[in-house]
């Protein structure tokens, strides 16, 4: 009796742990390994993403800039992708059979049981002829994505470019995953969240041949996409195409700015490029080549580039010395040739002397500004030269140079200004003085500023004392988008009265001074020539402007490198563009082809081609007319 109720106890027991085991197996099965699951639910149901359309963007008219191009994305679910004719697979989608291998392995060491990317970017014409087959491959899916695409070929560094997420983006941002698209600079970049709208998911159910039988539930779970919102920018397209093509085969760059509102106007970097090359499937194989370039077409010279600003500073130095009183409309001060008289350094071209402040501007006279930097920083209320230092500093701050703009553009540049630091560690603590960095008052030396900072500077003066923080979205969907940020007037620090003079003194340089040649008939516009020194090379050409003199509606900055003296390049540059604007049209066809057609590039990136050759290209790349964008309404 014990020993049959001893075995009934381990039979008993044995079926218990067999019951026990396969509960927990079945517990894995079902709960923890999902893999069967995922399998079972990949047979039947897919999720498909729905990716959103991102915004268009518009320019101040109305006019499309940027717009949406469809493109396929294809999936594969590796455990599901047997007995198919990968040689014909790999013939529709373009892609060689080791290229299948490697792209195969990568999509199952990520996971044999979901869905990932296999081939990105599928065009029209691709995805059409593989539609119609795709039910012989199966594991294999397409998913609609857009591609940005630009009707004419301007404005590629002011709107960036898009690329795909990487690690660091999906762990800090957990809306983003493996494969979406993010913007990676300029206003693709600023105005991401705005752009990029919001993802949906569709549940489809499949069949055993991979074909698409309909919603789960008729949609029940689905969730759908919300596009994304348009941005109309403050840029006028047709002031933004003409730059770029008077830009062209020069490396520097442009910016114009509205002085009542701070919006940009337009923003040329050039070397410039094609934003369509940084799209779709070709676009490392662009990116690289343009890397590469030595001309650098791929750096925003308009915002990160810092030069001296040459004599275009000496209208900074108008305004302060005045404030401080150390200066005044009848001061006149000699010139014969250079600072101090006699040729010394800072040299000057030839004019007569002595001159007024006025006359000091129209004829850009470095030895008279020489002893404005002097009288400020030699000035008697100050205990020492650091002390008039720091002060100095701190009011060319208040003209926005040094310090950061807050634009709504990303990668703005503050510029340099030396510090009192800087200067007591390079000459010593109490071993510098005015004269040894008077190069400082005719905008030469330590200083360097951006072309937006420049432009951003005329802009202010054209509004006698004040400037709106530079920005280039005007609004956002429906709504009319100006942060409290932009509508801040910041203020120069100058009282209104000291700018008559220098504003008569712009005056002049157009009418009878160093930028004479770049008058328009019925338009006072107030310039400021400028030659910023290169130690490398020839000197930088520089100009600013605005205009019209009273109620301006345009200000001006324009940088021409390696091209000499303001008034041979920059100069026409800014002024067939002021005329552009503000008329609509071009008066003087002879300024307009010299500049289309002038090329100055540093020598040591000439392409090495026979001239005739070189020629014939440029025929062959003729101006597209400036009408030439499409009004959407």
């Amino acid at each position: 009796m014990n020993v049959s109720s001893g075995r009934n106890s381990v039979i008993f027991i044995i079926f218990i742990s067999v019951g026990i085991i396969y509960l927990i197996r079945l517990f894995y099965l079902q709960v923890v390994d999902q893999s069967y699951t995922a399998s079972a639910t990949n047979n039947v149901m897919r999720l498909i993403t729905d990716y959103p359309s991102r915004g268009l963007i518009y320019d101040r008219k109305g006019e499309l800039l940027v717009y949406n191009e469809p493109v396929y994305d294809l999936m594969i679910t590796p455990r599901q992708a047997k007995n198919l004719d990968t040689l014909e697979l790999c013939r529709l989608i373009g892609i060689s059979i080791e290229e299948y291998v490697e792209k195969f392995n990568k999509a199952k060491s990520y996971s044999a049981y979901k869905a990932s990317l296999f081939e990105k970017q599928l065009s029209v014409e691709t995805y059409a002829a593989l539609q119609e087959k795709l039910y012989k491959f199966p594991g294999f899916y397409v998913e609609a994505r857009t591609l940005r695409k630009y009707p004419l070929p301007i404005a590629a560094h002011l709107f960036g470019y898009i690329g795909e997420v990487d690690t660091s983006i999906t762990r800090q941002d957990s809306y983003y995953k493996d494969g979406d698209y993010i913007g990676k600079s300029g206003i693709e970049k600023s105005y991401e969240k705005e752009l990029r709208g919001r993802r949906g998911v569709r549940r489809v159910m499949v069949d055993v041949f991979n074909r698409e039988k309909g919603s789960f539930q008729n949609g029940k779970y689905d969730t759908a996409s919300v596009a994304g919102e348009n941005l109309k920018l403050s840029i006028d397209g047709e002031l933004q195409f003409y730059g770029e093509q008077l830009m062209r085969n020069k490396v520097g760059s442009v910016v114009a700015i509205e002085p009542s509102t701070g919006e940009i106007l337009c923003m040329v970097s050039s070397p410039a490029y094609d934003p369509n090359l940084l799209v779709g499937r070709t676009r490392t194989k662009n990116y690289l080549s343009l890397l590469r370039d030595p001309y650098k077409p791929l750096f925003n010279r308009s915002q990160m580039a810092t030069y001296p600003p040459g004599s275009t500073f000496k209208l900074v130095m108008a305004l302060i010395a005045q404030q401080e009183q150390t200066l005044f409309p009848s001061t006149r001060y000699p010139c014969y040739g250079g600072y101090p008289p006699g040729g010394g350094r800072p040299k000057c071209h030839p004019h007569s002397s002595p001159l007024d402040l006025k006359a000091s501007i129209a004829q850009s006279c470095n030895s008279y500004y020489s002893y404005v930097f002097r009288s400020v920083i030699d000035n008697n209320k100050y205990k020492s030269t650091a002390d008039a230092f720091a002060f100095w500093r701190k009011s060319i701050e208040k003209f926005g140079i040094g310090i950061r703009l807050p634009s709504d553009l990303p990668n703005v540049l503050k510029g340099s200004v030396p510090s009192i630091e800087y200067y007591d560690k390079y000459f010593g603590k109490g071993q510098w003085r005015s004269s040894t960095i008077i190069s400082l008052g005719i905008g030469q030396g330590e200083l360097g500023i951006t072309p937006l900072q420049n432009a951003n500077i005329i802009a202010g003066i054209a509004n006698r004392g004040y400037y709106y923080t530079p920005h280039v979205v005007k609004a956002i969907g429906d709504e009319m988008y100006l942060p409290e940020e932009f509508r801040i007037r910041n203020s120069f620090g100058i009282d209104r009265k000291y700018f008559d003079i220098v504003v008569d003194g712009m005056e002049s340089v157009v009418e009878s001074g160093t930028a004479a040649s770049t008058r328009i008939k019925g338009i006072i516009v107030c310039g400021k020539t400028g030659t910023a020194q290169n130690p490398h090379g020839k000197d930088h050409s520089m100009y600013v402007a605005f205009a019209p003199k009273y109620n301006p509606k345009i200000a001006i900055a324009v940088s021409v490198e390696n091209s000499g003296f303001g008034s041979q390049w920059a100069a026409p540059i800014a002024s067939l563009l002021i005329e552009q604007y503000l008329t609509d049209t071009i008066t003087r066809p002879e300024m307009d082809k010299r500049m289309r057609e002038g090329v100055i590039l540093p020598e040591i990136a000439l392409p090495k081609v026979p001239v005739e050759k070189e020629k014939k290209i440029t025929q062959k790349s003729p101006a597209i007319p400036v009408k030439a964008i499409t009004r959407v309404n």
